[in-house]
């Protein structure tokens, strides 16, 4: 073939080149463009005119530029092809990959998206505080609707769970997924960043005073669950007219010889109430009151006024004296001026191996169906409105600041009952 023959070739107008070229580097049309989404095919004719008239305009019609224009515009059709075919992988990974775009993630599909997840990680650990017989309900629940994510819990006190887990964390033994305990192994867990921060579809529905503020109007943890501190008696021992309707009804000299408080936190915690509220003054007239400090848990010192071995206590929890009475203890419970609580947080653990999961699970726990299960249980929702004051001791300040106020608690504790 001559030269000037190649000439004419090249210079003969061929606006279908780009195509012919398209088709040889993606198939025929049958299963190229026509099987191409939409999309695909708007940006592939939205190109292939610029990039014709770019190529004549950089390219001289000669024979030795026709080859070089034919591979520069099959490298340009392969390009966008791939371009094309990884449309969908594009919206695909807008889909949150790592654990702390899952908790960020507020798509519709989340419940889907985690339950997909959770499935392939195939269980959760759960770190809680939570008695045995209410942790396997809720964990129970939570197999019920979700099959094929177990559930595996380690239970135990929260400072042991606190310890527990901070040594795991410093071994690099990353175990748990999910925890729930009360807020100062959370706040211990927060200022040490093992919590990872999350959202959730439920989080509207609890009051500021219920989550823990984190990054990008994300939470620590949110409460889950909560137990109430204020005057528990026996119904045999304690006339109605004798009962407190506030904390200066506990001097009725009625309730003299009669009552008692638990040695350990919880008893130290309403005497913070006290003091918040009366002042440190009408704590030490409490003395005159001859109350006996019982070195056990609330929870243990229900059963106490439940035989009658004491007739009241204002350390005692809503939870465990409606418990009682369920099993038919002549007991009873009233609030107090102002109701300690003691929350329990549901939150994620930073280093999760299981991140799906671990957020279902926190989701679940602030569930309308599991927040019925655990009020069921006698535990309070941080949700509803009772009809008393709550206080949250830890608020108050920082970790420190309410070790340092607990301590000044116990002491007066010690100094106003007997052994």
């Amino acid at each position: 073939m001559s030269r000037e023959d190649l000439s004419s070739r090249s210079n003969a107008q061929d606006p279908g080149a780009l195509t012919r070229i398209l088709k040889t580097s993606i198939g025929a049309p049958s299963v190229g463009m026509s099987k191409m989404p939409r999309t695909q095919r708007k940006i592939m004719t939205y190109f292939s005119k610029p990039l014709r008239l770019c190529a004549r305009r950089v390219f001289p019609f000669s024979s030795s530029s026709e080859v070089f224009k034919h591979l520069w515009l099959t490298l340009i059709a392969t390009l966008l092809f791939l371009c094309f075919i990884s449309a969908p992988a594009w919206s695909q990974s807008s889909k949150p990959m790592s654990a702390a775009d899952l908790a960020a993630y507020t798509g519709a599909d989340r419940e889907r998206l985690l339950l997909d997840g959770a499935k392939r990680e195939g269980k959760v650990v759960w770190y809680t505080t939570l008695a045995a017989e209410q942790n396997k309900q809720v964990a129970g629940a939570f197999e019920a609707k979700y099959p094929g994510v177990k559930v595996e819990t380690f239970r135990t006190g929260s400072s042991a769970l606190t310890q527990r887990l901070l040594t795991e964390a410093q071994a690099r033994r990353h175990i748990a997924d999910a925890i729930e305990t009360t807020l100062p192994g959370l706040l211990t867990f927060r200022d040490a960043h093992l919590l990872l921060p999350y959202t959730s579809p439920y989080l509207a529905a609890f009051p500021e005073d219920a989550r823990e503020k984190g990054p990008r109007n994300l939470v620590y943890w949110t409460h889950a669950r909560e137990s109430y501190i204020g005057f528990a008696y026996n119904k045999n021992f304690v006339n109605a007219a004798d009962l407190p309707k506030n904390f200066d009804g506990l001097l009725n000299p009625a309730l003299r010889d009669n009552m008692g408080l638990s040695g350990d936190d919880t008893g130290a915690r309403i005497i913070g109430a006290m003091v918040r509220t009366k002042g440190e003054g009408f704590v030490k007239k409490l003395k005159e009151q001859n109350i006996r400090m019982h070195m056990m848990a609330g929870s243990a010192l229900t059963q106490l006024v439940a035989a009658g071995e004491i007739f009241a206590s204002p350390s005692q929890f809503y939870s465990a004296t409606n418990v009682a009475a369920k099993r038919g203890a002549p007991v009873a419970w009233i609030p107090m001026d102002l109701v300690v609580a003691n929350a329990g947080g549901a939150a994620v653990y930073t280093n999760t191996q299981r991140p799906h999961a671990a957020l279902l699970f926190a989701d679940f726990l602030l569930s309308p169906e599991a927040q019925k299960l655990l009020e069921d249980l006698y535990f309070g929702s941080a949700k509803k409105d009772y009809g008393f004051k709550r206080w949250y001791p830890e608020k108050s300040g920082t970790l420190a600041q309410y070790e340092e106020a607990l301590e000044g608690w116990h002491k007066l504790l010690k100094e106003i009952t007997r052994k």
